[in-house]
């Protein structure tokens, strides 16, 4: 009784203590709720690049996923763009490497230090606790593969890790509303694999994954070139010609661009002027092997959200949707409208972060 008497001395005395004390346990909860909100991390690993997006901060970091180490210490010596500008520009004990190939992880070791190192940068030294990370991986993945990725995740400072098929985290950046019973079709094309699928009440109903995206095209243009004008020329040459001539659609006007090389004929160095026209005519191939996989896809869907795909069009994401020309092609061939995401190449990390979030929602709407 003298217990109970107490307690109210102390929490009925008058509003003014209670009031207080729910104050402070209110402050309490903010500060806790701001430590976990700073926590939550999407990160979309990809082969070309790795974009970390932060709850609250959007897309914190956007580097390239390459590593350069000492081959005989086996020490790390840059990572990201620094080491990209090392690509093929390295004496023989060093080596620049992309530890991702195609999406899957290739080399293990090195991608869990680049992605320590990474998620370390974007969100500085002051964490106190580690954070939740959600990665994103290409829909046609195997088990091992993800967990893999998992089990890199955990190895770099994780507490909790989820996984998340791309075309499903690109819908979600793009600013879809998947959780609709409404089909959506989004075509993610990044550097190693290109992710078609079609969305419906927040999972996928019909998806392929083909390992043909950004890196073919650059191959593909090395290859023209070595058959075309006999010259021999590396991988960062390539993507400068795509990103800045290339098409893979007819352009009304055509563009040209002086590229050097090494001469395979005479071993010296020349250089060779090359025009928009003859990349259409590179990356044919490559880019009508996209259009294929779209054209599959649509074959399997079934007839209501074909309906819906034909009525809201086709959504294009990923570093590869910037090609020229492309949503040109597709509606070419398809006859469907074809359009590309305002922000293609952050897509899919935006909608990685955002995907727990959009879980949390869900499950929060059955309980309701």
């Amino acid at each position: 009784m003298l217990a109970d008497g107490n307690a109210c001395c102390l929490f009925g005395a008058g509003n003014h203590n209670s009031q207080m004390v729910s104050h402070l346990a209110g402050t309490d909860r903010e500060m806790k709720g701001d430590q976990v909100m700073s926590t939550d991390i999407g990160i979309d690993l990809g082969t070309a690049s790795i974009l970390v997006y932060i709850k609250g901060k959007g897309v914190v970091l956007k580097e390239p996923s390459v590593v350069a180490f000492d081959r005989d210490t086996n020490k790390i010596k840059a990572i990201g763009e620094e080491a990209r500008l090392m690509l093929g520009r390295t004496p023989g004990n060093i080596v620049a490497v992309r530890p991702l190939r195609q999406g899957v992880i290739s080399d293990y070791t090195v991608t869990e230090k680049m992605l320590k190192y990474f998620i370390q940068k974007a969100m500085g030294k002051k964490s106190f606790r580690k954070p939740r990370i959600s990665v994103c991986v290409p829909s046609g993945v195997t088990e091992v593969e993800k967990k893999a990725v998992e089990d890199a995740t955990y190895q770099a400072g994780a507490r909790e890790v989820s996984i998340i098929e791309e075309p499903i985290a690109a819908a979600i950046g793009a600013g879809v509303d998947i959780s609709k019973p409404c089909g959506n079709m989004i075509v993610d094309i990044g550097g190693g694999t290109a992710d078609i699928a079609v969305i419906s009440l927040g999972g996928t109903v019909v998806s392929t994954s083909i390992k043909i995206a950004g890196d073919d095209f650059d191959e593909a243009i090395v290859r023209y070139m070595r058959k075309k004008h006999n010259l021999l020329i590396g991988e960062r040459t390539a993507e400068d010609i795509k990103i800045k001539i290339g098409t893979c659609f007819p352009l009304a006007q055509n563009d040209t661009m002086d590229v050097r090389g090494r001469n395979l004929v005479t071993g010296l160095p020349k250089t060779v002027s090359v025009s928009s026209e003859e990349t259409e005519e590179a990356l044919r191939e490559a880019t009508l092997q996209i259009v294929e996989a779209v054209h599959s896809v649509l074959e399997k869907t079934p007839p209501e959200l074909a309906a819906d795909v034909a009525d809201r069009g086709i959504i294009l994401t990923g570093g590869g949707a910037l090609l020229r020309g492309l949503e040109e092609l597709i509606e070419d061939r398809t006859g469907i409208n074809t359009m590309t995401a305002e922000e293609p190449m952050t897509c899919v990390a935006i909608g990685t972060g955002k995907y727990v979030e959009f879980l949390s929602g869900k499950s929060g709407k059955l309980e309701d």
